[in-house]
């Protein structure tokens, strides 16, 4: 496809580069010559300088010949102009990325997807969305939802309270046969392994699992995980992610927000009831202290500044803080998180381009889904008549290696989490975990 991406910050050239790396023509337009320089040098696709909001430029960007327009600079007017722009120019499907809560609110004209864009995206809402969903389930490093919630991908780390260290992941079905989930991966030493049955489980070890919902408390007892108290929780960084958690988790937490800048607390205060608003410096660790930083349960920092956040996040831990929940901005440093000791980290620009990229492959791929810290990707795709997959045992199918069926969903909505003997129908949607390079060869069976 030729996909047209406005802005060339963090969000557009990430969203580049995977779009890239599926084979798409990519063409941006950016006004800062020090981005549109940068995203030249790293990306393999035509930059443009100048006013992505600029109708003359727009149409210079050979819009009549665009498959996707996804807005995704730092202005949401210009978002919303160069949106208008591209539905009149009729261009087929249209993002748009907002940040005022007003732009994406139900009533709002926009809504009207004659001359709106057809996604609406708010990523500082999807980030505390995803915050809110950590903190109430304590025991994960991270945590998706699929099928309406019906099946549960669950990030945890083995710990002392793992009663069967270094056992064979083909073991397990001898201590807990009814129960059905699959380790999809493990990260050890930095390094992700999608593991096979003679692959180990060990103390240190990072794991992502695959169940039904009903079952997810009792895998997590099987690792070890006991339900946890949860009632205290301190945020570091009162923009806009701050505010959307504290309002998330303020009606049956204890919740306490630290904000340097005055003017947001002021802000904070207009729009929070119950939570105790602080002006101070976060990093400072005697204000930390003075707000009972050792009586938290739970630690977020969501400042701008990834320095800041992780700088937070250590403080806690030294201090105590069972968990810490970590906002990282650049790339780079999602894959370095687990060795320098961070628990939960989540990833507006992650989140953001997952969502871009579902919305774009929405006619063949149900949802789509980057495991953060992870070189894995997860899609729920829905097999035909013509798939190549169905009607055999998935012990006698040729997957792709490092690939895994995590969970078949029939028509009628019942979850198989499968063996080697399971099989997979038409219209079945097949929830697959796999390296992302396999992505062409798993779609091809389906």
């Amino acid at each position: 496809m030729n996909i047209l991406i406005l802005g060339a910050g963090e969000i557009g050239v990430l969203l580049a580069s995977k779009l890239i790396e599926s084979n798409h023509n990519i063409t941006m337009i950016e006004s800062d010559p020090i981005l549109c320089k940068k995203a030249n040098d790293i990306l393999d696709a035509n930059v443009i300088e100048g006013n992505a909001g600029n109708f003359e430029l727009l149409k210079s960007a050979n819009l009549s010949s665009i498959d996707v327009l996804a807005a995704v600079t730092n202005n949401d007017e210009v978002n919303i102009l160069s949106s208008i722009i591209a539905k009149k120019m009729e261009v087929p499907t249209v993002i748009a990325r907002v940040k005022k809560p007003e732009y994406a609110a139900k009533d709002f004209p926009l809504r009207d997807f004659s001359y709106g864009p057809d996604l609406i995206i708010q990523p500082e809402k999807e980030t505390a969305r995803a915050i809110v969903q950590l903190v109430k389930n304590t025991n994960a490093t991270e945590y998706y939802e699929f099928e309406g919630g019906k099946v549960k991908i669950v990030g945890i780390r083995i710990d002392k309270h793992f009663a069967h260290s270094g056992i064979k992941l083909n073991q397990i079905g001898n201590i807990i046969k009814e129960l059905p989930f699959i380790v999809l991966a493990l990260i050890r030493a930095e390094r992700t392994v999608i593991p096979k049955g003679s692959d180990f489980i060990t103390l240190g070890d990072q794991i992502f699992f695959i169940c039904e919902s009903v079952n997810l408390s009792k895998v997590l007892e099987f690792f070890g995980k006991a339900t946890i108290k949860n009632e205290n929780v301190m945020i570091v960084g009162g923009a806009l992610i701050g505010q959307y958690v504290a309002q998330g988790l303020e009606s049956k937490f204890n919740v306490k927000i630290i904000e340097n800048d005055y003017k947001k607390t002021k802000l904070l205060a207009k729009n929070l009831t119950k939570t105790l608003i602080i002006n101070s410096d976060p990093t400072d660790l005697d204000v930390l202290e003075q707000e009972n930083l050792s009586g938290m349960d739970e630690f977020i920092t969501v400042t701008d500044s990834d320095e800041t956040n992780i700088i937070c996040s250590k403080l806690a831990h030294h201090n105590g803080v069972p968990r810490t929940i970590t906002l990282i901005k650049k790339y780079d440093y999602l894959k370095m998180t687990s060795s320098i000791g961070l628990d939960s980290v989540v990833s507006k620009q992650v989140m953001t381009v997952s969502t871009i990229r579902q919305f774009i492959q929405r006619q063949k791929v149900a949802s789509y889904t980057e495991i953060l810290g992870l070189d894995a990707t997860v899609l729920e795709l829905e097999t035909t008549t013509k798939s190549k997959i169905i009607r055999k045992p998935l012990m006698n199918l040729d997957f792709p290696d490092k690939s895994v069926v995590g969970a078949i969903i029939k028509p009628n909505g019942a979850v198989v989490i499968p063996s080697g003997l399971s099989k997979i129908d038409a219209k079945d949607k097949v929830v697959m975990f796999f390296s992302p390079e396999k992505q062409n060869e798993i779609e091809r069976l389906f």
